[in-house]
């Protein structure tokens, strides 16, 4: 199977709403990156929603959507996490956390009744937000000398690579971002430039 190079997630945090028999569902929707991220957002819903019962949540992490979690904070097994990231899989996002957080109403909605408002709630908060599309991207240095500034700014406007930085003096660096499916085209121009180095520093 080719390795799929982009994958879908928000472009920013956006929220739902969704009542029940008296219970209120506030679905909140990040993009994340890393699961250092996932605390501090919990602790800031916890203190800004005293009163609220539960904060239950699912996230998915990695381009390849390998790293997910889910937490049903005190509902029963099953009604509030996996509800959570079945949204989540069925939009197939990933670099996402929701977060719902439920005001008890007073009456009891059982299984089924929590299972659909920790779902709606969720769709609520995704529909909220702005679904957008994202390329994996490998981030390389490369290392020239100053003659070959025109050879290898040729090579980033031919292939729309992104510049993230630059230094140019008589030893030239530049740092850029290639898309995943076009890294060995990308490579091999790069190989024919003369003393052209590469070094490879990230993936985002």
């Amino acid at each position: 199977m080719l390795f799929d190079d982009s994958y879908k997630t928000i472009s920013k945090p956006s929220e739902g709403v969704f009542r029940d028999k008296g219970s209120k569902f506030i679905g909140y929707a990040y993009p994340i990156r890393s699961e250092a991220e996932i605390k501090p957002i919990i602790s800031g819903l916890r203190s800004e929603h005293v009163k609220a019962r539960h904060f239950c949540y699912a996230y998915r992490l990695t381009p390849d959507r390998s790293i997910f979690r889910i937490n049903d904070d005190g509902e029963p097994s099953g009604t509030a996490g996996r509800p959570i990231l079945n949204c989540l899989l069925s939009e197939d996002l990933t670099n996402i956390l929701i977060v719902v957080v439920r005001y008890f109403g007073g009456t009891l909605l059982g299984v089924p009744g929590l299972i659909n408002a920790y779902k709606m709630a969720s769709i609520e908060a995704i529909k909220a937000g702005t679904i957008i599309t994202k390329t994996v991207n490998d981030v390389y240095e490369v290392q020239f000398e100053y003659l070959q500034m025109n050879d290898v700014m040729k090579l980033l406007k031919e292939e729309s690579l992104d510049m993230l930085s630059q230094n140019f003096d008589i030893h030239c660096t530049l740092t850029f971002e290639v898309r995943k499916a076009q890294l060995n085209q990308v490579l091999t121009k790069f190989d024919k430039i003369d003393g052209a180095k590469l070094k490879y520093l990230s993936t985002t």
